[in-house]
């Protein structure tokens, strides 16, 4: 508790990132490493989402974004996907009360289509539950990825083009950006990834193009808030620039 309070001194309150996203990275080895069964590693990778969750929403962080179910996991054994779908379903029944007490509203975010009936019900009723709510936005990415994201996106602006809504000669930036699924939210400052792996994992890959990158070699299981908050200590001892000269940064009126 002294190590937390240490590292929370050290915080600069002004300086906490809006958007946090995570690549939830290390549930199996977790199990693996404990000679326990690998639904053993993604219950307990539940406890950690309930506490980062929690303590985000304490840091007055806005918007933390979670890698729960990639498009590629539905090439896992059966017997694991179907696992990881009925707790998926049963943690968001169990912690909606929770989430709307704390005043957290969910997002879901991927090819809902894909996932189990009685999965979507209870993610879209944990949706509706929270709507209201005006604090930390949760935002599970379920059967996510960026590759799905950025095809339907141009699908979306092909059928624009195609019913003269838009000149395919203004499509911008901005145009992709209010194609995505995240096109009412900020992009990520600040991107984790757990487990010791070091890429993005067809992640958010249009969002995180200036976000700050944070690799772990933390199993997700144990990613504590001590953990949490050496990323953020990290996160804040760098200068974000976006392609500008740190001059420039520190003195904004440099040209």
């Amino acid at each position: 508790m002294e190590e937390i309070e240490n590292k929370l001194k050290m915080l600069d309150p002004t300086r906490i990132p809006a958007h946090v996203a995570i690549i939830m990275d290390g549930n199996g080895r977790w199990a693996r490493q404990r000679a326990r069964e690998r639904s053993d590693g993604h219950a307990e990778g539940v406890n950690s989402v309930n506490r980062i969750t929690r303590f985000s929403s304490d840091l007055g962080i806005k918007y933390l974004t979670l890698y729960a179910f990639s498009t590629e996991n539905w090439n896992r054994p059966q017997a694991e996907v179907d696992t990881l779908m009925h707790l998926i379903g049963w943690t968001i029944q169990r912690e909606t009360p929770d989430l709307v007490a704390n005043n957290v509203k969910i997002h879901i975010l991927g090819e809902t289509d894909r996932l189990p009936a009685e999965v979507r019900k209870s993610l879209l009723d944990g949706v509706e539950a929270t709507a209201h709510c005006t604090g930390l936005n949760l935002l599970l990415c379920l059967s996510y990825s960026s590759r799905w994201e950025l095809t339907r996106a141009a699908k979306i602006i092909a059928e624009k083009a195609a019913a003269g809504e838009i000149n395919p000669a203004d499509i911008s930036e901005e145009t992709v950006t209010e194609a995505l699924s995240t096109n009412s939210i900020p992009d990520p400052d600040l991107l984790i990834r757990t487990g010791g792996e070091q890429r993005i994992s067809n992640f958010l890959l249009w969002q995180i193009a200036y976000s700050e990158l944070y690799f772990t070699p933390i199993l997700w299981p144990d990613f504590d808030n001590s953990a949490y908050l050496d990323a953020l200590l990290e996160y804040q001892s760098r200068e974000r620039r976006f392609g500008k000269t740190s001059d420039q940064v520190k003195n904004p009126s440099i040209i």
